[in-house]
């Protein structure tokens, strides 16, 4: 199955809270995110990025998401993780993590692809659930 749509999010620098976080020198962010479309729902995580972001660099992080996915009530997790080199993003994956899923979202397993159109942001998840057709 597939599920489509925009999201809204909104990116905050937190400040290391620890001696070994201060010295990684890696930027940690706050996730708050709200999805329009297919899913509806929002989403609360954690960033950690490598370089600037712009140019080069690294990111990884994990999302818990609470909503409706084509009217099925629960939450997941996604968990992200892209390299950046010469501007363009890299080997970019988001998928659901295994054994995540929750309520009428119990046994969700997929994969995510995000576009960029600017400042606009939309999502395709391709998806399955146990007892539900996959066509």
């Amino acid at each position: 199955m597939h599920a489509a749509g925009n999201f809204n999010v909104k990116i905050q620098p937190q400040t290391p809270d620890n001696p070994q976080a201060r010295a990684s020198g890696l930027g940690r962010l706050s996730l708050d995110k709200q999805f329009h479309g297919d899913l509806d729902a929002t989403s609360q995580g954690e960033m950690l990025a490598a370089g600037d972001g712009t140019i080069s660099g690294a990111y990884v992080a994990l999302e818990k998401v609470s909503g409706k996915l084509h009217g099925r009530s629960g939450s997941f997790v996604l968990v992200h993780r892209a390299l950046m080199v010469d501007g363009t993003p890299q080997e970019w994956s988001v998928a659901v993590v295994p054994g995540s899923g929750t309520g009428e979202l119990a046994g969700l397993d997929g994969a995510m692809t995000i576009t960029l159109a600017g400042a606009k942001h939309s999502y395709n998840l391709s998806y399955t659930l146990p007892g539900h057709c996959t066509a």
